[in-house]
Order: C-alpha cells, then sequence, then structure tokens
C-alpha cells in the first residue's frame, strides 16, 4: 500500500528535475537580463537621451551670464561723379570686433539658475527610469518562473491523475468500484489537461514578455534554488520607509524642482521693471584706398570704444503685471502638485510595505497548507485502496496539493519582487538590490 503513495511523491521531484535539467544549458540570472535590458530597453534609452539633452540645455543657459564676442569685416569700391569734375573710385577696407559683458541682468541669471535646477529634474527622472526597469525586468522575470511553475505542476497533476484513472478503470473492471470513478476520474483528467494547454499558452506570452523586455530571444530564467530565503522587512517600521520616500522618492524630487523652476520663472517675470546694464567695448579699423568722398589720398582710422550700456523699463502695457500673475498662479500649482505628489507616494509606500509583509505571512500559511494537503492526499490515497474513500475524494486533494503549490510558489516571487516594489516607492531602489535575488538562484 505504501508503495503508490511513495512514486506519487517522486512525481514533482522528477517533473522539476527535468526542468531544471533543461534550463541549465541556457539559463540566464536576474543581473543578467538587467544588464541586457539596460542596453536595450528603449523606455531607459529615451531618459537617457533626455537626460543628455538637458545637460546641453544648462549650458545653453549659461550662455546668457557670459560676455558675448563678434567679428565684422567688409570691403566695398565706390564710384564718384561729381558734375563737372571728372568721375574717380576708391575703396574702402573694414573690421570691427565687439564685445558685451552683463553686468546686471536678473532675468538671465534667474534662466541660468533655472538651467541647474533641469539637471537636477533630469537626474530624477533617470533615476526613476532605472528603478522603474529594475522593477519591470524582475516582474516579468519572475512571471516566466511562476508560469513555468505552474505548467510543471499540472504536468505532475495529470500524471497522478492518469493513474488515478488507471486505477479507477481496473477497480472497476474487476467489480471493486462503480462507473462513477472512471467518469469521474476521466472528467479530471480532461480538465487537467485544459488547463494544461492554457498554462503553456500563458508560459509562452510571459517568455515573449522577458524576452522582448531584455532584447534577446528564447530567455530562460533560472529557478530559485531551495530552500528559499526570504528575509523579514528592514526597517520593521513602516512610517520610516515613508519618511525615506519623502526624501528619496524621485516623483517627488522632479515635484520639487518644479516648484523651484516656477519660483524662479516669477524671478524672471519680475525682473521686466527692473533695469539693465552691461558692459560694452568695440574696435574697428577702417582703411580708404584712392582717397575717400571726402579726401584724395590714402587714409586708415582707427576707432576704440568702451562703455556701459543702461537701460531702464518704464512701461509695456501691463504685459510685465499680467506675467506676474501667471507666474505666481503656476508656482501655487507647483506647491499643490508637490503636495500631491507627497501624499500619493506616501500611500503607495504602505501599500508597498503592506503588500510585503502581507506576502511573508501568505508564504508561511501555504506552506502549512502544503504540508497539510500532502497529508490529507497520503490518507485518502490509503483510505481508497482500503475501500473508506472514493475516487472523486482523491482527485480533489490531488487538485488541492497541486493548487497550493503554484501558490506557494508565486506567492514566494511576489515577495522578492515586492520588496524591489517597496524600495522603489522608497526611492532607494538600486541595482545592486538584485544581487541578493541573485544569489538565491540555481547555479
Amino acid at each position: 500500500m505504501s508503495r503508490p503513495i511513495q512514486n506519487f511523491r517522486l512525481l514533482p521531484l522528477m517533473f522539476a528535475l527535468g526542468a531544471t535539467l533543461s534550463m541549465s544549458a541556457q539559463a540566464q540570472s536576474l543581473v543578467d537580463l538587467y544588464t541586457a535590458a539596460l542596453g536595450y530597453d528603449t523606455t531607459y534609452q529615451a531618459a537617457k537621451s533626455q537626460f543628455d539633452a538637458t545637460v546641453a540645455r544648462a549650458d545653453q543657459a549659461r550662455a546668457a551670464i557670459l560676455p558675448t564676442a563678434g567679428l565684422a569685416a567688409g570691403v566695398s569700391s565706390t564710384n564718384q561723379e561729381v558734375v563737372p569734375a571728372s568721375a574717380r573710385t576708391y575703396g574702402t577696407q573694414s573690421a570691427s570686433i565687439s564685445a558685451s559683458q552683463p553686468l546686471y541682468r536678473p532675468a538671465n541669471w534667474a534662466g541660468y539658475e533655472q538651467g541647474k535646477k533641469s539637471l537636477d529634474l533630469a537626474q530624477a527622472q533617470l533615476s526613476q527610469a532605472e528603478q522603474d526597469l529594475i522593477v519591470r525586468v524582475s516582474q516579468a522575470y519572475f512571471d516566466v518562473l511562476a508560469s513555468s511553475d505552474s505548467l510543471t505542476f499540472l504536468k505532475s497533476q495529470k500524471v497522478a491523475v492518469a493513474e488515478q484513472l488507471a486505477s479507477a478503470k481496473r477497480n472497476f473492471e474487476v467489480g471493486t468500484s462503480t462507473i462513477t470513478d472512471s467518469r469521474e476520474a476521466q472528467a479530471r483528467y480532461d480538465l487537467v489537461i485544459a488547463q494544461e494547454l492554457a498554462a503553456e499558452n500563458d508560459l509562452l506570452v510571459k517568455s515573449l514578455a522577458l524576452n522582448q523586455l531584455v532584447g534577446q530571444p528564447n530567455i530562460k530564467p533560472k529557478a530559485l534554488k531551495a530552500p528559499v530565503l526570504l528575509t523579514p522587512v528592514e526597517p520593521a517600521d513602516v512610517n520610516q520607509w515613508v519618511s525615506q520616500s519623502q526624501t528619496n522618492n524621485p516623483g517627488i524630487q522632479q515635484a520639487i524642482v518644479a516648484l523651484e523652476v516656477a519660483r524662479l520663472e516669477t524671478s524672471k517675470a519680475e525682473a521686466g521693471h527692473k533695469p539693465t546694464l552691461d558692459l560694452i567695448g568695440s574696435y574697428s579699423a577702417i582703411n580708404n584706398s584712392s582717397g575717400s568722398s571726402t579726401s584724395l589720398g590714402d587714409s586708415r582710422v582707427n576707432v576704440g570704444t568702451i562703455g556701459l550700456n543702461f537701460t531702464l523699463p518704464l512701461f509695456a502695457g501691463f504685459s510685465t503685471q499680467n506675467r506676474i500673475k501667471e507666474t505666481l498662479s503656476l508656482e501655487a500649482k507647483a506647491s499643490a502638485d508637490l503636495e500631491t505628489a507627497k501624499r500619493s507616494v506616501a500611500q503607495g509606500t504602505r501599500t508597498a510595505y503592506l503588500g510585503v509583509q502581507s506576502g511573508l505571512a501568505q508564504v508561511s500559511a501555504l506552506q502549512a497548507a502544503e504540508t497539510s494537503s500532502q497529508s490529507a492526499l497520503e490518507a485518502n490515497q490509503l483510505g481508497y485502496q482500503v475501500g473508506v474513500r472514493i475516487n472523486i475524494d482523491v482527485l480533489n486533494s490531488q487538485s488541492q496539493l497541486f493548487d497550493t503549490k503554484a501558490k506557494l510558489a508565486k506567492a514566494r516571487y511576489d515577495v522578492l519582487v515586492g520588496g524591489l516594489k517597496l524600495r522603489q516607492a522608497a526611492g532607494t531602489l538600486k541595482a545592486a538590490d538584485l544581487q541578493p535575488i541573485n544569489a538565491q538562484l540555481a547555479p
């Protein structure tokens, strides 16, 4: 009586071993796939290009407070005819260089400060894109593993149900069971076949999504090695995670920079009432060959100039006042957007924290349920052999066991990804956070 139970215990192990051996030749780790995605994912590449463009734009804003210089040169030939005198022709060559240095231009300095703030904004956007890529790759990675596990468990269940169907048919033939047992086993076998087909399709879809994300075909993720170590959340206080998020979350950082840029825009608008002062200088040389309009001989004129250019706005049709009103309203909007971002991030951080905590509790509960389901199956198999249980009892126990195994595997993956999402919400997620997970993958 004990042999069928022992054989049944070996079935999931045999399928898992076969799946591991088939993947070992081409299996890739989470860190390997993240590295590949860094160079392929278009969303991240777009954020990186935007950062590079913002760096160049910031340098453009700095040009408004730096000196400017220009060089001009010209050559002309003039034919002059004065009646009754004879006509004559003379040429002129000129060259000049000029320079200007802003001394007091509040609007230019505000624009320069905005350029520097745009660098902080681009850095926050790039950090957000990097963290988002880490989560997307990890989610796709474990989606494939979860789908693969479900398919493996269904294949094991199919073999077990097939054995139960064969046993029911033999018992019916010898008259120790009814036709109902055979039909119930056949119905359960057909259902498992349908579930297996759906699981194969789901695995194909999840694999294609991972392949597209990293830009490589036929990706085979490495499975987790047993036992899976799920560490508790540290720190264990949700308020500490929320506090970190208010400082480090890229979304909040972007909202803070947006408010600072809006305040500088108000400063630029207020500068419309203020004077400007520039230091200017120029030097020019004019060479007249064969005379000029006022002289007959060759001449050369050199002129150097240095001075200050002062401008004071007096009236601009109320455009400056209305511009200030506009920027003040936009500043208030940016302040409201910042508060919205803080509230949203705080809520998201609490949700992520509770999700990880709940996931850890689910894993513990499912581990206990797996042990109980295994014991229940063995008891039902033994009862069926001695005639105190019917076939449907065994089939239900099998379904419950494999369903529990699939849910347990999925819960473990959700905890691992949930830990990354919690760090993402707190704004502390780095590529190095993948290493502890990577260390738990099968070699």
